[in-house]
């Protein structure tokens, strides 16, 4: 059977040349010409058909600023374009696979590893398992909402003509559709004009939930039910899935997220998916058309037909009219008016989403009483799974807020009562929040908001709404408030105490808030004892935690955690510290979840979920996993249906076999000889790394060899590029840290250090062999290694090396040989230690790199060609800013 009609090699072939003929039809036949022989040139170049770039270097000399704009807007094209044709070669990747057999990492492989253990244990790993994805409004996608619309549908178009049987007129047609979307998108503008505001980051966000993953859900369910069903009699499959959100709620360093727009944020979200709902009611109303004289709806559904008469007689009337003698009809049309009250005035409508979840309990009972079993797999099932993952508000959101703020206004609310909370001791500050949060009577009031700060206004205000919110939308909708920065006890009780005053928590009966310290610095994860053994002997946050289910949600924070300590050192100290939070929490009897606060990039937490989801230390998984996506790689994995089915099912192969795995073997055995090993390398590698930051010179370096300072005025996102505005690399968001070291393809923050730290090993008695038995034994140590290696394989220092001129000479001297060294004998390194003759380990990465870098090369070139300049007409700042756009699409990645 042929699955499909095309390849990648001819998507992209026939999508480079469609866009050439439309750059033709826009620009010139001269403007061709000259992209033509700039891409040219670069292939050549690569292919070593040419000794230098200097002949590409001279042409780009001669461009004026016109034709620099449509060179640097046909390579962005271009990449946008061919992302979209290695998308589809994924998707047919996973349909051969799922064709020819059980596809590796997928939910029938997950069901046959945990074939061998007993019914009783597979169904503790399927009640203890529940996946957290939480998609956050961090400024990494570069792309406007426009443009994503329109490479959506070249997709789709792209989709037809692979999977679909056409006659000549309708591929005729296709193709004409595409080249209209192609020639539209060309003169789209790719740059903002604006930045974006809060509301569009979580309208963003939005599409994702509404659009692919509210679909996917019941299929991914109904898969693992069927799978598990050859191998199992009678397990029970509860919610494994719960989605989550910061984009509209998330408030450190943004000033733009209000609580209008969380408000606005809830709102909408509730909207959305109560419509999905009402959708898929309309749908089971042509399905259920049974015929109430054949079938016996047995005394439940009665019961709870006649209890929706009573509570709509109006509507009741209406349906059975409308619907006379089809009760399934008659109850599904009262089921779509209370949802259609649930944000109305009028009553009747569903409290809650478990309402909604009983009424479909009764469906499913009634029409299995009648043997149609397969009208509910195909049907009610998936609506079922749907209601149980999204409720009523689509994704929960999480609040979140620096540290700092919440001490200035716990400081200055206290004052008013005359208590001088700032000059008191950490114990002292302990104490005595503790004793407020216990005590009946508020002692602030949330809602006296004058003459105060603006920091404790706004803090104030949010602690005051959340009440509201938690009122209004549901507990559910906004029950998680994260602290940045969490560096001691007082920190997690201060929210505590706030939260207390504003009575979202009344202790010991309720506590509406999971509160989640974030802890980043090495300073936090150290003393991951002290804060959190502090918090499980308070008698206050005891009360919490047995009001929470005894379960404590803590985040690690991998992006400011590498930037302060180097790739290497930080990833052993996350690993570390994982389980040393795991050993406290076991100490004090409570359910650890950890929040990965990950990345898109290596850097920042990045890589294959579902190998990072593996490789965590058995002691810290519970089965429950919290995890952030981010910027562009939400698009990347859930923006196609398949490709998101595809993640999906890859996170929960992982979690299953990972929680089956710390059932059987609690506490892997890790020889003593590997942990002194990634010792000796972790405190090299932080030597060498904090050594480079702090040279003399070192940020002036970053500044002239990198465009960050184009990068903080792209329009990213809504938040600033930095937390003070000034400039230092501790200011610098993570983001635009490594969004810059990206654009000049030296992928730093991935791997630097990391020779360092494998030489003082080998430096202090270590040999090659142990390093191998550990990457080939150890799953931490091998996805470390891994990482480091994709980092590698997508820095090239040839063109570093035209950034770095850009920077005065001595700093020049003093940091690329530095740079360009470590690089060198990294790549040696891990090639030897991985036992392989490439970097990487998957064939196709390597091929994509081929594919993409002779395009990006002249955008680099040209981008550095544009900083050199003193001054940038309006039309060269749009170009550069374009090139921004550019390389971030030839990368696959910004930040």
């Amino acid at each position: 059977m042929t699955l499909h009609d095309r390849d990648v090699r001819q998507d992209v072939r026939e999508l480079g040349a469609l866009l050439g003929d439309v750059l033709e039809a826009q620009a010139s036949r001269g403007a061709f010409e000259t992209v033509e022989s700039i891409r040219e040139q670069a292939i050549d170049y690569r292919r070593d058909e040419l000794d230098s770039r200097d002949e590409l270097e001279r042409e780009l000399d001669t461009l004026t600023p016109e034709l620099e704009s449509v060179v640097a807007r046909a390579f962005t094209t271009y990449f946008e374009l061919i992302n979209l044709a290695e998308e589809r070669e994924r998707v047919r990747a996973v349909r051969r696979a799922s064709q020819d057999g059980v596809p590796a990492d997928g939910i029938e492989d997950a069901v046959q590893q945990l074939a061998d253990a007993d019914p009783e244990t597979v169904q503790q790993v399927l009640d203890d398992v529940l996946i957290e994805p939480t998609f956050t409004a961090h400024p990494t996608e570069a792309r406007r909402k426009t443009v994503k619309a329109k490479l959506r549908s070249v997709a789709g178009h792209l989709e037809t003509l692979d999977e679909h049987r056409l006659t000549d007129d309708d591929q005729a047609r296709v193709e004409r559709d595409l080249e209209a979307e192609v020639t539209s998108l060309w003169q789209t503008p790719q740059v903002r004009k604006r930045r974006p505001h809060p509301t569009d980051e979580a309208r963003n966000v939005q599409w994702y939930l509404e659009n692919t993953l509210f679909d996917v859900v019941g299929e991914v369910y109904d898969d693992l039910e069927q799978a598990l069903g050859e191998s199992f009699e009678d397990l029970d499959v509860d919610k494994l899935f719960e989605f989550r959100s910061w984009a509209g709620s998330d408030r450190d360093g943004n000033p733009f997220v209000t609580p209008e727009v969380t408000t606005d944020t809830l709102e909408r979200q509730r909207r959305v998916v109560l419509d999905r709902y009402r959708r898929e009611l309309k749908s089971l109303s042509g399905i259920l058309s049974q015929d109430g004289a054949r079938v016996e709806v047995g005394d439940q559904f009665a019961e709870s037909l006649e209890a929706d008469r009573e509570r709509l007689p109006g509507v009741a009337d209406t349906a059975e009219e409308r619907y006379p003698n089809e009760p399934y009809r008659q109850k599904l049309k009262l089921m779509r008016e209370k949802l259609d009250r649930v944000t109305d005035v009028r009553p009747g409508g569903y409290d809650s989403a478990d309402e909604l979840a009983a009424d479909l309990d009764v469906l499913v009972e009634s029409l299995e009483a009648n043997d149609a079993d397969s009208v509910v797999a195909s049907h009610l099932e998936p609506v079922r799974r749907q209601v149980a993952t999204f409720g009523f508000s689509l994704a929960s959101l999480d609040l979140r807020d620096h540290q700092e703020n919440h001490t200035e206004a716990v400081a200055e609310a206290l004052a008013r009562s005359g208590i001088d909370y700032r000059d008191k001791s950490e114990d002292e500050r302990v104490e005595l929040l503790t004793e407020a949060v216990l005590q009946d009577e508020p002692i602030v009031d949330v809602t006296d908001r004058e003459d105060v700060s603006d920091t404790t206004e706004r803090v104030l205000r949010r602690f005051d709404c959340l009440a509201d919110w938690q009122d209004e939308y549901g507990t559910h909708a906004i029950d998680t408030y994260a602290i940045s920065m969490t560096d001691e006890p007082s920190h997690v009780l201060e929210v505590l105490f706030l939260a207390d005053q504003a009575g979202v928590v009344q202790l010991p009966e309720y506590c509406g808030l999971d509160i989640v310290p974030l802890l980043e610095t090495e300073r936090a994860l150290s003393g991951a004892r002290r804060i959190m053994g502090t918090l499980y002997e308070n008698e206050a946050y005891e009360q919490v935690l047995e009001a929470r289910n005894g379960t404590q949600e803590i985040m690690l924070g991998y992006s400011d955690s590498n930037k302060e300590n180097g790739f290497l050192a930080a990833n052993w100290s996350l690993y570390k510290n994982q389980r040393r939070l795991a050993d406290i929490c076991d100490e004090f009897d409570v359910t650890l979840r950890l929040f990965h606060g990950r990345g898109g990039s290596i850097s920042r937490g990045g890589g294959p979920m579902n190998e990072a989801l593996l490789a965590l230390p058995n002691r810290t998984i519970t089965g429950q996993v919290k995890f952030t996506e981010q910027g562009e790689a939400i698009a990347e994995k859930y923006a196609n249906r398949r490709v998101a089915k595809r993640n999906i099912e890859q996170m929960l192969n992982a979690q299953l076999r990972a929680r089956k795995n710390a059932i059987e073997n609690p506490d892997e055995s890790i020889p003593e000889e590997w942990l002194a090993a990634m010792e000796t390398m972790a405190d090299a590698a932080r030597d060498e790394y904090r050594g480079l930051l702090e040279t003399d010179g070192f940020v002036q370096y970053f500044e002239q060899a990198t465009p960050i300072t184009v990068i903080e005025d792209l329009n990213l996102g809504s938040r600033p590029a930095s937390r003070s505005g000034e400039r230092t690399v501790e200011d610098l968001r993570a983001i635009p840290w490594v969004f810059s070291w990206t654009q000049s393809r030296c992928i730093l923050p991935g791997w630097y250090s990391l020779a360092t730290g494998i030489d003082a090993y080998l430096d202090q008695g270590g040999d090659v062999e142990t390093l191998q038995e550990m990457y080939d034994s150890w799953p931490f140590f091998r996805s470390m290694l891994d990482n480091a290696a994709l980092a590698l394989a997508r820095t090239d220092l040839d063109i570093t090396e035209h950034y770095a001129d850009l920077a005065d000479s001595e700093l020049r001297e003093r940091f690329f040989p530095r740079l360009s060294d470590e690089h060198e004998r990294a790549v040696d390194l891990v090639q030897t230690v991985a036992e392989r003759d490439e970097l990487y380990a998957r064939e196709w990465f390597g091929e994509s790199l081929d594919r993409r870098n002779p395009y990006v090369d002249p955008l680099n070139m040209l981008q550095t060609r544009l900083l050199k300049q003193t001054h940038r007409t309006e039309e060269e700042e749009q170009t550069l800013r374009l090139t921004v756009k550019g390389i971030a699409a030839g990368m696959k990645n910004t930040g």
